[in-house]
């Protein structure tokens, strides 16, 4: 399978020749394409190519050619993937990785290669702390950050008890690691199940047992769709509120869901309907190029991408000097979906966090509006630990 998953793998090739003599601008797209989690990675590519056509295929006025591949959310895939466009494609930004095992496991590969990672999704505690790197740069927020929001807002709310769940990977540990760090309540269990998991009778039958105040849970694509559904199956959605990042109600998988994710809240640093100008336009240009409205991982590739053509065009196009290009990151001024947005010292966003509901549109499409700003300018809990 890998070795047909490398031969296949896309170039695209966007734009027309670039001034005399102009460097050309090699981007790794390995991201999540078949299988489980498709659909994040197929945002993820969509929102940062939708960037590229919108710079006329010249991101910081360079020829941009952008090299797609599948790890078919396989950390050994991934890593061959990296080793093969570090190595033989010589690209200068390796990007699109949704899951954070997958980032660990191909952030050697690339800080060998001295290749530059922007993520446009995973943000692992390891990579923010102890282990971070100066050619690591997320464009979404540290892992924990989402969960924190909620863990504030629930405290808010006055719920006193708390039944946590989450897959047992990075991102599920560093979830329910986030969520108590602002949990002020007692946490009656907290669960780690199989990464891909789809059936949780036993979870909910534990859930209804442990009779908390409050369910939070971090389960992204089709493992929160099923989780959903048999939650408000179970009769317990009007019994036991649920709460969940925006990665358990993202667009992407609300249709799936249907009305059982209706009225829950849930907490994001971006929303469709957040009113900046920058938003506005690229909801509108994202629903006219692909039909469907953004989710949270189209909106962070977006982003990623527009950050790149702000730091290449700052730089003149020098992207093959690294240090130059990974100071030029650290600063570059562009007009992100979300709002304010900066980098903290370890390469992770310091940003507002919000708290959203998932409502019904007049033509029955599933969505979120903004509801609350839980947190403003708020950076991870591991940048000082962060040392390049």
């Amino acid at each position: 399978m890998a070795n047909r998953t490398l031969a296949a793998a896309a170039t695209i090739l966007l734009a027309t020749a670039s001034a005399a003599g102009a460097e050309e601008l090699r981007i790794g797209m390995i991201t999540t394409l078949s299988g489980g989690g498709s659909g994040l990675g197929i945002d993820i590519r969509d929102g940062f190519m939708l960037a590229v056509a919108e710079a006329d295929g010249q991101l910081g006025g360079l020829t941009t050619e952008v090299i797609e591949a599948d790890d078919e959310r396989r950390p050994e895939l991934a890593v061959q993937l990296a080793d093969r466009m570090v190595e033989r494609d010589e690209v200068h930004i390796v990007t699109g990785i949704v899951w954070s095992n997958l980032a660990l496991a191909i952030m050697p590969t690339l800080a060998n290669g001295d290749t530059i990672f922007v993520s446009p999704n995973a943000g692992p505690s390891a990579l923010a702390g102890d282990e971070c790197n100066r050619l690591f740069f997320n464009v979404a927020w540290q892992n924990d950050n989402n969960h924190e929001a909620m863990g504030q807002h629930v405290t808010n709310e006055g719920l006193e008890t708390a039944f946590l769940l989450a897959p047992n990977y990075p991102a599920g540990q560093d979830a329910l690691t986030g969520f108590q760090r602002f949990f002020t309540g007692e946490v009656v269990d907290e669960v780690y199940t199989q990464l891909g998991q789809l059936d949780y009778a036993a979870e909910i039958a534990q859930i209804r047992a442990a009779e908390p105040d409050a369910v939070f849970f971090f389960l992204p694509g089709a493992m929160g769709i099923n989780f959903l559904k048999q939650y408000d199956q179970a009769g317990l959605k009007d019994e036991i509120p649920v709460f969940g990042p925006a990665f358990s109600f993202s667009q992407d998988i609300l249709a799936a869901v249907g009305d059982a994710a209706l009225g829950v809240y849930n907490t994001a640093q971006w929303s469709p309907d957040l009113d900046t100008t920058a938003n506005t336009a690229f909801v509108a240009a994202f629903q006219a190029e692909y039909g469907r409205l953004p989710s949270l991982y189209a909106s962070q590739a977006y982003d990623a991408a527009r950050l790149i053509d702000a730091a290449v065009r700052a730089i003149d196009g020098a992207v093959d000097d690294t240090d130059a290009l990974v100071a030029a990151l650290e600063t570059a001024e562009f007009d992100s979906v979300r709002g304010p947005f900066r980098f903290n010292t370890n390469h992770f966003p310091v940003q507002s966090y919000y708290l959203r509901e998932v409502v019904a549109l007049e033509d029955g499409t599933l969505t979120n509006r903004l509801v609350d700003t839980i947190f403003t300018d708020h950076g991870d809990a591991y940048a000082e630990s962060c040392s390049f």
